[in-house]
């Protein structure tokens, strides 16, 4: 069972994955070491992200060996890449993963982005085969639309547990976590702190002030205030990340809420690549 920081709240899926809503996010590149997620776990994180197109999985299975922590006790998440979403080398890359980890299962398997070209029936399928293996315990998808969303709810065998994508007080995701309530999904944002930009905002800094704590501290505490989101902020830094779990141990107002969700604009989005990002309004 996982056991997070004692003031980390939990999402819930309808699968029953139970998801700390605040997690160690490693898509930074160099700035994630084998210390850096010890140094995580040590400070009470209990759940960790990775995928194989970050190239953190080595630190990642470092960190998680050199840790006290029991293996049984951390909600651990890693990716197939969409060069890998053909069934044939689906499991492939779920074993290199695992291999590179040094773990015999993940808690959370992904598919890390849609392609426009991928037979959704069939990746969902070798999706749902990971689990049966017992190499997942639960599966889910990232970056998908509302639209792809319910469709690979429809086509997958096995029930999913999460939906990935952006959100940061910039960019509303309102109907996507409306969605995935509905869908009962675990909601879980990347690039929560915009890559930053929360540091400089006036509304962040004025209520981050009332409350004595930092403007990545509430904008955190805004994403998981709302129900059945959790957060993935990444940093190198101990005292980062030590703040960072830190949000889970205060609580905004309504008003406070409303005026961080009146930030949100047309053009928050930071992630969008070209060519693999799907139709985000479909």
């Amino acid at each position: 069972m996982t056991t997070p920081a004692a003031d980390v709240p939990i999402a819930v899926a309808a699968t029953f994955a139970r998801i700390p809503a605040i997690g160690y996010g490693t898509g930074g590149g160099g700035r994630v070491t084998a210390e850096s997620v010890a140094a995580a776990l040590a400070c009470g994180y209990r759940h960790i992200d990775t995928a194989r197109k970050y190239g953190s999985e080595p630190a990642v299975g470092a960190g998680l060996k050199a840790s006290d922590v029991p293996r049984e006790d951390i909600f651990l998440t890693t990716k197939v890449s969409h060069e890998n979403l053909a069934p044939a080398d689906f499991e492939r890359s779920t074993l290199e993963s695992l291999e590179t980890l040094g773990v015999d299962h993940v808690d959370l398997l992904m598919v890390h982005w849609p392609l426009p070209t991928m037979d959704l029936a069939a990746t969902m399928t070798a999706l749902a085969e990971m689990k049966r293996r017992g190499y997942a315990r639960h599966i889910g998808v990232a970056n998908f639309n509302a639209a792809l969303l319910e469709e690979a709810v429809r086509l997958c065998p096995e029930p999913l547990s999460a939906l990935q994508v952006e959100f940061h007080p910039f960019l509303d995701q309102s109907r996507m976590i409306a969605l995935c309530r509905r869908l009962g999904l675990v909601f879980v944002s990347y690039c929560p702190l915009a890559r930053g930009r929360v540091l400089a905002d006036p509304v962040l800094t004025e209520i981050a002030a009332t409350h004595g704590r930092t403007p990545s501290q509430v904008a955190l505490r805004y994403l998981i205030q709302h129900e059945g989101v959790a957060a993935i902020p990444g940093s190198g830094n101990p005292e980062r990340i030590a703040e960072n779990l830190a949000a889970a141990s205060f609580a905004l107002t309504d008003e406070e809420m409303a005026r961080i969700a009146a930030l949100a604009r047309p053009d928050g989005r930071l992630v969008n690549p070209v060519g693999r990002a799907p139709d985000w309004a479909a």
